[in-house]
């Protein structure tokens, strides 16, 4: 009988354990095995988790966007030609920053990029007879006038932010300051290229290897 007790009470703290508190509302926290005051502010910190409530905001959210016009600390930098395409009286920069050497690897490093990312919309030669095109995208050409004479700042803020009328997406997040920068310098060359001529190519050799007189 004595066991059957044992038995009965074992069975009974059991189920209490398990429903018996449930929903429960108790008047101080649960025992913890690392006590807040011997590690204070690490388990209750006065703090919003992603994607919780907040009923401190008007719409609900504790994620909050992001202030107009916030710039990133990225773009707080001090060379304004090489970073943002403007010269020190703030108009579109022409040229190419003095800290880049435009050679052979940069432009490579240029051409890179464009196939990768600019070739789709403007083609290969950059007259935008790009693949999108059959889409109904009508990119830029980069062999009219327009755009040969536009400074190269322009063209370089063009690449970071966009056009206005969003026919254009900002490649900021794909691509660095350094790669729009030889990007450019791969489209003047397409540029060139285009409208050359006989006498642009100097070297004799050159001029026999391309069937030049």
């Amino acid at each position: 009988m004595r066991y059957v007790y044992l038995v009965t009470a074992f069975v009974v703290v059991v189920v209490v354990s398990i429903l018996g508190f449930r929903d429960a509302k108790f008047t101080s926290p649960p025992m913890d095995v690392f006590p807040e005051w011997a590690f204070p502010g690490m388990k209750r910190q006065p703090k919003y988790k992603a994607q919780a409530a907040s009923p401190f905001f008007a719409d609900g959210r504790a994620d909050r966007p992001l202030p107009e016009h916030v710039v990133s600390r990225d773009d707080l930098r001090a060379d304004d030609h090489l970073y943002r395409g403007k010269d020190a009286a703030g108009a579109w920069a022409r040229g190419f920053p003095a800290g880049l050497t435009v050679d052979m690897k940069f432009m490579e490093h240029g051409r890179e990029r464009y196939t990768i990312y600019c070739s789709p919309c403007h083609s290969a030669v950059g007259d935008g007879n790009g693949v999108t095109k059959r889409y109904g995208l009508l990119p830029a050409t980069f062999l009219d006038d327009r755009l040969r004479q536009m400074a190269e700042g322009e063209i370089y803020n063009t690449i970071t932010n966009g056009t206005q009328n969003k026919n254009m997406l900002p490649y900021a997040d794909k691509l660095t300051p350094e790669d729009r920068w030889a990007v450019i310098a791969y489209v003047r060359a397409l540029q060139r290229a285009q409208a050359g001529k006989a006498s642009d190519v100097t070297d004799a050799a050159a001029k026999q290897t391309l069937g030049l007189k």
